[in-house]
């Protein structure tokens, strides 16, 4: 068993929604946590930058009215994506922010930071990071992170490309703290088998995009809906970072999704200038052939659980 902190012992179903740029919003944050899983959302969501306190606000009410309302089935904890890049000017900005509404849990991405775990720990919150290689696990374990999300092929927006057995054995031989695994899980089977490969929880963003409470374009649901992986390209052009996206979105752009050229690495920029690249282009994972209508993200919850007990139950018939 690995070693959990106690914010992450609490949750009863082993689910992480991962923070969705753009899309994300409190609404969708809020609904995923009284569903039961982890919510979160990338603090860049909140523009201008003002917008953020307001947010916190907001999350940190209801959910805690929800928690007085129902203390026999309270909410999940709640995540907020920071990401660590130098081009992302308000990270000193957003991180106080954190610190003064005390986020339970924040998530790292492009960086690691000892400044940023710290801030994080000074209050207790706790900070999982996401890798897409050993060497970067190594590295933000290094620097103070808590736990690790496991970035594996198929993932939707930046994305890696190692098999998701190869990158949990390996992270699993010299690391016992909490792992969450991201690549194409988008139903409660590959939950469960997230789990028997050695992960503590798994790492679900593309089926949320296709929910009612998501802060997404009806045609960008529609396409999530309609996609399956053979709908999904993997290119760096867009952001400096490789990442996975929608064929349609790729085509109404101008572009062809099958001869898309190169980008230069150090124009990567998470400034104004990538919150319309990702407008523009949809981010999306391998795992939607999964989804098959848009719903409220409880219903969503509800069909992963009971896909899991289902999974479950196939194993031991």
């Amino acid at each position: 068993m690995s070693r959990l902190p106690p914010v992450l012992q609490s949750l009863k179903f082993p689910v992480i929604a991962s923070p969705l740029f753009i899309i994300s919003n409190p609404k969708l944050l809020i609904a995923q946590c009284k569903a039961g899983v982890v919510g979160s959302m990338p603090a860049l969501n909140a523009r201008p930058a003002e917008q953020l306190e307001a947010w916190l606000i907001e999350i940190t009410e209801a959910l805690a009215a929800h928690n007085r309302e129902h203390p026999d089935q309270p909410a999940a904890p709640f995540a907020i994506n920071q990401i660590v890049h130098k081009s992302n000017d308000r990270l000193e900005h957003d991180m106080a922010l954190c610190v003064k509404y005390k986020v339970p849990i924040i998530i790292t991405s492009l960086g690691a930071r000892e400044d940023i775990n710290a801030a994080a720990h000074s209050y207790g919150g706790i900070v999982l990071h996401d890798v897409i290689n050993n060497k970067f696990a190594k590295k933000a374990i290094e620097k103070g992170a808590d736990g690790l999300i496991a970035v594996a092929a198929g993932a939707g927006g930046h994305a890696g490309v190692k098999s998701p057995f190869a990158l949990i054995q390996e992270i699993r031989e010299w690391f016992d703290g909490p792992v969450a695994l991201s690549g194409s899980i988008a139903t409660g089977g590959a939950v469960l088998a997230a789990q028997a490969m050695g992960a503590d929880f798994a790492y679900i963003g593309s089926a949320f995009i296709a929910t009612e409470e998501a802060r997404a374009a009806d045609d960008y649901k529609q396409a999530v809906v309609d996609g399956t992986s053979d709908d999904i390209v993997l290119s760096n052009l867009f952001t400096g970072v490789h990442g996975n996206y929608l064929a349609p979105s790729i085509v109404k752009a101008g572009l062809d999704p099958e001869h898309l050229p190169e980008s230069d690495p150090s124009q990567m920029n998470f400034g104004g200038g990538a919150q319309k690249a990702w407008k523009d282009i949809w981010g999306c994972g391998q795992g939607i052939g999964a989804v098959k209508a848009v719903v409220p993200a409880a219903e969503l919850v509800a069909r992963l659980k009971r896909e899991y007990q289902a999974a479950k139950q196939r194993l031991t018939a």
